[in-house]
């Protein structure tokens, strides 16, 4: 029998027989410690089970269960439990999809002539606890691809057998606990007594692979711990989530709106949320003139031809709208804002001296999306991305995007926002130009990374059709992530559009093109803050930061001096003059999460002075409005001169 060398990350090596497994390895190499916390191994950089026999030589590392790989096995293994206990509860009527783990939990998709509810959770839940107890161990399977199609055939699995005749490999993996036997790649746990912290969370309609032509389906959502005071502290917080909730603050806080009279994943602004993207627009735009760019304005169409040029029908095409006609002509809604911006520059010529050319809009674009898939402010039909373009030539194009990454970061700290990941996405399938410019673009961003200090994760395959993109993603105060900021460097558009300059030779040369968005969609990014913030805004971008309120009628007219004075002097005040009590209107005001209350009564009329009560609850000394509307606007300018870039 042929002997294999195994070593374990920290240098330790063994020889074991050809067929040992990775479990009896690991009780050869590491502590009875870290074996009883491994879950599964990587051997040679592959995650594997602790049952896979080791054929050749390689590195061995223990996945533990408290790890990010650790707790995927672990709750890749509870969606198995989950369906293993829906197929004995409600029998094979009950056809099984997809169930694998996700960010925070798992979930399983089943098709059953009755959709489940909430209502099934406890049963579920105690046939996943005996399932557990039963300690079955969970075995790896291996078939050819036709042999396991007529399996699951004859288990009536349609889908299954769709999923399998869809696959290239020759082999496939499946895993069997008890009666159940699922197709899967692993690895799992060794057997069902790791299952000890879950938890059934939500159920939702799908479509069998995201088809709405193709069948509904259930959805079980479901998360797993290693530990009861895990699962508590992630129960909690998806209890604050629920608090947050930008839909529901939304509608609270009387910020927008979404009416089917007008159409899904269309916003309609109120007042209030009106003010408060206001604030965040002239914030943006004066960032942006204070770095040296230049606003842009464009149209919302374009003739059809337009995006012919750009690749846009060639790879966005499903994310497009219908064409209209105008003219004999078709035009279509604008998907993005690029080709507007190589027109306006295509309407001069342009010298190597002008370079870098600094373009900025708010511009909205407007995206097919899936009914199912609009979520509030976070998934949109239409929308404002906060976009800009750099023309530049190749020996400026690393200190640009340094320039980016300063600005980018500076304008996330101001909103409160200085935690993220960092992700570098590299080419993916279908796409346009040569691998040269792909690989200097790729190679662009990274160095510049390096030489900032970011630190960064490839994420394989997830480029644009026309470049590589380094994309961050924000952590609000509960630790989710959030997509928002992009840079991406494209040498194609130009090309596409035969964009030059004037080089110092004399000669046309083709400049780079930079695309950016700091906060992506103004949209989704609105609705990050509403959740970030719990609807309680910093004082700067509160939609309302002060509200006048008499507590009798004999106030009434001096009130509305002072809103009159107040608002000229720049700060956001309504008021409230109804005949009610005071501290009804407090409470009102409150829950409208208003920074300061200015309470006027008898002594105030006569003084000519406000009291001023912060949301908190904190009364300040009674103050002139002057003094008032300096402090606010004292306030509003540390607040955004601490964070200067």
């Amino acid at each position: 029998m042929t002997d294999i060398t195994v070593t374990i990350q920290d240098g330790d090596t063994a020889t074991f027989a050809a067929g040992t497994t990775a479990a009896e390895a690991l009780r050869e190499l590491v502590s009875n410690k870290q074996r009883k916390q491994a879950v599964a191994v990587t051997y040679n950089g592959k995650p594997i089970d602790l049952s896979f026999p080791l054929q050749e030589s390689g590195v061995l590392a223990p996945i533990t269960m408290r790890s990010e790989q650790g707790l995927e096995v672990l709750r890749h293994s509870t969606a198995h439990a989950m369906a293993q206990a829906v197929k004995e509860l409600y029998g094979n009527g009950v056809k099984v999809a997809i169930g694998p783990a996700i960010e925070d939990g798992f979930y399983y998709d089943f098709d059953r002539g009755i959709p489940f509810s909430p209502d099934d959770f406890d049963d579920i839940e105690a046939k996943m606890a005996e399932i557990a107890k039963r300690r079955q161990p969970v075995e790896r399977l291996e078939m050819s691809k036709d042999e396991a199609i007529a399996f699951f055939q004859e288990k009536e699995e349609p889908y299954k057998v769709e999923l399998l005749q869809d696959m290239t490999e020759d082999k496939v993996s499946l895993y069997r606990q008890g009666e159940f036997i699922d197709l899967c790649r692993g690895p799992h746990i060794p057997d069902t007594s790791w299952l000890k912290v879950f938890k059934l969370l939500r159920v939702a309609g799908s479509y069998w692979r995201g088809d709405e032509n193709r069948q509904m389906l259930t959805r079980l959502y479901g998360t797993a711990f290693v530990d009861k005071k895990e699962l508590k502290k992630y129960l909690n917080r998806l209890e604050e989530a629920k608090k947050r909730d930008h839909r529901k603050l939304g509608k609270q806080l009387g910020l927008f709106t979404i009416s089917d009279e007008i159409g899904p994943g269309l916003i309609l602004w109120q007042p209030r949320g009106s003010m408060l993207r206001k604030c965040i627009e002239d914030y943006w735009k004066d960032e942006h003139y204070r770095h040296d760019y230049q606003l842009l304005y464009t149209p919302h169409i374009a003739r059809q031809d337009l995006w012919k040029t750009s690749g846009h029908l060639d790879f966005y095409s499903e994310n497009m709208y219908a064409p209209m006609e105008i003219d004999e002509v078709k035009y279509q809604l604008k998907p993005m804002n690029c080709p507007f911006h190589i027109g306006v520059y295509n309407c001069n010529k342009h010298s190597y001296r002008e370079f870098p050319i600094r373009w900025c809009e708010l511009g909205t674009v407007y995206r097919y999306e899936r009914t199912g898939a609009l979520h509030g402010l976070m998934r949109v039909r239409g929308f404002t991305q906060d976009d800009a373009h750099i023309f530049c030539r190749p020996d400026q194009l690393e200190e640009e995007i340094f320039n980016i990454i300063d600005l980018n970061l500076h304008i996330l700290k101001t909103f409160g926002f200085d935690q993220y990941d960092v992700y570098l996405s590299t080419r993916p399938e279908k796409y346009v130009g040569s691998d040269e410019h792909w690989e200097a673009s790729t190679q662009a961003l990274k160095q510049a990374m390096e030489k900032k200090g970011l630190a960064y994760t490839i994420d394989p395959g997830e480029g644009v059709f026309y470049g590589p993109k380094i994309d961050i993603k924000i952590k609000d105060q509960l630790g989710r992530s959030w997509q928002c900021s992009t840079i991406q460097v494209d040498f194609n558009l130009p090309e596409r559009f035969q964009v030059t300059y004037t080089g110092k030779d004399g000669a046309r040369h083709q400049p780079i093109m930079i695309h950016r968005a700091l906060m992506g969609s103004l949209e989704r990014f609105i609705g990050v803050l509403i959740e970030h913030y719990a609807g309680s805004f910093p004082l700067w971008m509160a939609p309302e930061q002060a509200r006048i309120m008499n507590i009798t009628d004999d106030q009434a007219e001096y009130c509305n001096q002072v809103y009159l004075e107040l608002r000229k002097a720049g700060v956001r005040i309504e008021r409230d003059l109804r005949n009610e009590k005071l501290n009804y209107k407090i409470r009102e005001a409150q829950v409208m999460k208003v920074p300061y209350m200015l309470i006027v009564g008898e002594r105030e009329k006569t003084e000519e002075t406000i009291t001023v009560r912060k949301k908190n609850g904190e009364n300040l000394p009674p103050m002139s409005p002057q003094a008032f509307a300096e402090m606010v606007a004292g306030e509003c300018a540390e607040a955004m001169n601490l964070k200067t870039a």
